[in-house]
């Protein structure tokens, strides 16, 4: 019997801005229920932390669900009702819903939640509001000792506006600048994951040391206009140009000593940038590929799924079926006659699967099967993944010129290290550049935290943000490399 390990990924979509639930009438338990709950979804590789915040006025409940680590955004909810000792919470623009059940001392809601025909326990325990932030240790509070200002310029090329924040030093300058580039995903300016904001807490250290930061909301993300799902990654290298053409206008920056520095897909964005415009001065790639996405994408199932208890044979059931679905991409560019032979390759699994795989695959029913369906082919059939799994960064990276910082944690199951900075480096040699440096850094993980595993379900559990150590090696780099 064949294992797979298609994991339905729990999409909390449409997400947008906090929206309040409808009132209901709740009876004479309404008081029980008010306040703030947290508790986190399994949803197979990473662990969701949810919370659900809930106010009464005149007898009426009204609450707000979100989904803390997708960038605190609020699932979209239709209603909400109690029943003696149970509440039930409707988001049916999500496909989704909530019911629990209070615990005798009232500090916990033992429930489900369902969407599109998953079913996961959710308990949520009462927090305090301080607790209901999830501010992370090392988030910075102010006031900051530095300039902090909201900005916006356009992309030319793109035909919108990009919003985002720059920070400097309070006094002096004209200061050596970096633009900080995302990874994959529609991310915000702070790139917030799993209750983390890495670029945040990064910008933060690297402006405290001398150095200006702008980091910008992805296209069509946050503040910023444009539409993320048409755009590759050769798009988004675009909007980093943009930025640095952005900070040539500005006294308050070194205009000669502008840099850049991507995170994992950032890190291919990077180098595109540096070999099409001469205003970029340095590279720091953390965690950027050297391999194509395709490698990549098999190396990383494999850690990822290993380190989840996964067996071999499932494993090697996994790839060729991955194999098979890139096949069908790579060979056919029609986006719609490739949807179609994407989800059949899934549909044939998961029937060969047994009923507890298709359960933890998410199906339970022929509705849920057809859901999980058109899930998978969706998230492959797009502009960007098309993109990402045969563009080859090293051939780009053999053309850079100016100096490079590479960096990967040896704990990265994303993006494994010693492939990655191999290639890298190979390609550096391979183009003559003789300025850089290349570093992997013992127990780190994709996010740079001080890690056991390293894999994604332990992003989230960790308080640490940035290794310490890493950003002022960065920092550290930078400044040395504007100085010469």
């Amino acid at each position: 019997m064949k294992k797979v390990l298609i994991c339905a990924t729990l999409s909390l979509a449409p997400l947008g801005a906090p929206a309040e639930l409808a009132g209901q009438e709740t009876g004479d338990r309404t008081a029980e229920f008010v306040g703030h709950w947290m508790g986190s979804l399994d949803v197979g590789a990473l662990q969701l932390r949810m919370r659900l915040d809930v106010t009464e006025s005149d007898g009426v409940l009204s609450a707000v669900f979100v989904s803390l680590d997708q960038g605190n955004a609020s699932v979209p909810v239709e209603s909400v009702s109690v029943s003696g000792t149970t509440i039930s919470v409707s988001m049916p623009a999500a496909g989704a819903s909530f019911e629990g059940t209070l615990a005798e001392d009232g500090a916990r809601i033992d429930g489900s939640f369902v969407q599109m025909g998953t079913s996961l326990p959710l308990v949520l325990d009462r927090v305090t509001e301080e607790e209901a932030e999830g501010r992370r240790p090392q988030d910075p509070v102010e006031p900051f000792p530095y300039m902090s200002e909201e900005v916006a310029y356009p992309n030319p090329v793109g035909g919108h506006t990009l919003a985002g924040t720059f920070t400097r030093p309070a006094e002096g300058g004209p200061f050596p600048a970096v633009i900080l580039i995302s990874g994959s995903g529609p991310q915000d300016r702070d790139e917030s994951l799993m209750g983390h904001r890495p670029f945040l807490v990064l910008s933060d250290h690297l402006t405290r040391s001398g150095i200006a930061v702008l980091r910008y909301d992805d296209r069509g993300v946050g503040g910023s206009a444009g539409d993320f799902a048409a755009a590759t990654s050769r798009d988004f290298a675009s909007d980093a140009l943009a930025g640095v053409a952005y900070l040539k206008t500005r006294h308050d920056v070194d205009a000669g000593a502008i840099g850049l520095a991507g995170h994992s897909e950032g890190g291919i964005i990077a180098p595109m940038v540096a070999v099409e415009s001469e205003d970029v001065a340095y590279i720091v790639l953390m965690a950027g590929t050297g391999v194509t996405g395709e490698r990549i994408l098999y190396a990383q199932g494999a850690l990822v799924a290993r380190a989840g208890g996964a067996s071999e044979e499932a494993i090697a059931d996994n790839q060729a079926l991955q194999r098979a679905m890139f096949e069908a991409l790579k060979s056919e560019p029609d986006p719609e006659r490739a949807g179609e032979a994407i989800g059949e390759l899934v549909r044939n699994a998961l029937e060969a699967a047994t009923p507890e795989e298709r359960a933890r695959s998410g199906v339970t029913d022929d509705a849920s099967m057809e859901a999980v369906v058109a899930a998978q082919a969706q998230q492959l059939n797009t502009p960007w993944f098309r993109y990402f799994l045969t563009h080859d960064p090293a051939e780009v990276i053999e053309q850079v010129t100016v100096p490079v910082l590479a960096i990967n944690g040896e704990n990265d199951l994303q993006v494994p290290y010693e492939e990655n900075l191999r290639e890298i480096e190979a390609a550096l040699q391979r183009g003559g550049n003789d300025r850089y440096e290349v570093h992997a850094l013992p127990g780190l993980n994709h996010l740079f935290q001080h890690s056991e595993t390293g894999a994604p379900s332990e992003y989230g559990a960790i308080d640490e943000t940035w290794s310490v150590d890493v950003m002022e090696l960065i920092a550290g780099w930078i400044l040395r490399v504007v100085e010469r």
